[in-house]
């Protein structure tokens, strides 16, 4: 080959290069365009996800707030209902105190402290508190119950069980308000 036909075979190489890197940059400038464009898209999409998310953040927030407050609120009325109701009992106490001042009879001053303890316990198991009961004889339940002491049982078939109750335990519903203090068999 001689030096001529290569630098004519090199010269038209170059030129079919050369509109080939244009098309490139053509379309590298059509790509660029395309990324820029669904960058703004992603852009935009980010933008508006920021804003639902600080949207439903401020409404949580409001949401935990009021019902921090109103639980706050019912905390401090909850026990307004009992304490109404026991208000009647407590103007019956002092009815009953007044009473006993000129009263010589003990049967009738035992009768009305009778039908106002009768009364407020009516008041408290329509709220739901109801007493322990029949615990004498029972085995002993720690879940329910709590001994103060163990003496020796009267007889073999009470140990381990209940011998005597020191001061009733309550329920309020189905927990357990105040333990029964109980007395138990060694």
């Amino acid at each position: 080959m001689n030096k001529e036909n290569m630098t004519s075979e090199a010269e038209e190489i170059q030129k079919n290069e050369v509109p080939v890197q244009e098309e490139n940059v053509e379309s590298s400038g059509d790509q660029v365009a395309l990324e820029s464009k669904s960058e703004e898209k992603l852009l935009a999409e980010i933008q508006e996800l920021k804003d639902k998310y600080l949207r439903l953040y401020s409404e949580f927030e409001n949401y935990r707030r009021r019902t921090s407050k109103e639980r706050l609120d019912l905390i401090k009325t909850a026990s307004q209902d009992l304490m109404s109701e026991i208000i009647p009992v407590v103007d019956d106490f002092e009815r009953a105190f007044k009473a006993i001042e000129n009263e010589e009879d003990a049967n009738k001053v035992r009768e009305g402290n009778l039908l106002v303890f009768q009364k407020f316990q009516k008041i408290l198991e329509s709220k739901g508190l109801k007493p322990m009961e029949g615990l004498v004889g029972e085995p002993f339940d720690a879940d329910t119950q709590e001994a103060i002491t163990q003496i020796p049982s009267p007889s073999e078939d009470l140990k381990g069980k209940v011998i005597d109750v020191v001061e009733k335990g309550y329920t309020l519903g189905d927990k357990v308000v105040r333990y029964a203090k109980v007395v138990i068999g060694a």
